[in-house]
């Protein structure tokens, strides 16, 4: 009589076969899949990693725009080189300048943020833009708010804010016996700059000024 485990022996061997095709298969796909998600992820990191440089590049940047509004203020405060007496009193917005930065029109309202204030009310007769580098560089422009709720002298119903008065009456001093500490009191100036540059990275930084 003939044997027929040889024939089954076979047969396993070629159903054997084709469960390892399809493992195979399988195996190849979900490392596609794999290194295809490994490939999204490495561009995702390095994207935000780039924008998150762009980002503190800009943010870096606007110190020249704090310091050119310093600068212009100091020359108005003591120096009048750039403008007339009294115009800090009043605003003058071809310097980005408002003399009543305490008014609910030059500040953001509730829940609105910076960007979306700029937006809407600031632009190029009210705000002042430094020249732009050539090449992709960042953008800065400022504006300069006196903190005081009305126009006219700070002393004359302005309502300003003031830093406080530092004198030898209020016995302010180094250590006792020392020179004493005197310094008047001082109008508040915020200081606002946007910073846009490459890839819509956009950036707020803002200072308050006493003088």
């Amino acid at each position: 009589m003939l044997s027929t485990r040889p024939l089954q022996r076979s047969a396993l061997r070629r159903a054997q076969a084709g469960v390892v095709l399809i493992i195979a298969l399988i195996a190849l796909v979900v490392m596609t899949l794999a290194a295809l998600a490994l490939i999204r992820s490495t561009d995702t990191s390095n994207l935000i990693a780039g924008n998150m440089a762009f980002q503190q590049a800009a943010t870096h940047q606007g110190d020249s725009g704090i310091e050119a509004a310093v600068n212009w203020l100091s020359d108005c405060n003591y120096t009048n080189l750039t403008c007339a007496v009294g115009t800090l009193y009043s605003d003058a917005p071809g310097n980005g300048y408002s003399a009543t930065g305490n008014s609910a029109t030059r500040n953001p309202a509730a829940l609105q943020s910076w960007d979306a204030y700029w937006a809407a009310n600031l632009n190029s007769t009210n705000t002042v833009t430094l020249p732009q580098p050539a090449g992709p560089g960042n953008l800065v422009q400022y504006v300069i708010d006196r903190m005081c709720s009305n126009p006219g002298a700070p002393t004359g119903g302005g309502s300003c804010t003031y830093s406080p008065a530092v004198s030898s009456v209020s016995g302010a001093a180094e250590e006792a016996g020392q020179i004493q500490l005197n310094a008047p009191s001082s109008v508040y100036y915020r200081v606002t700059v946007r910073i846009s540059g490459p890839r819509n990275s956009v950036s707020y930084i803002q200072a308050m000024v006493s003088m």
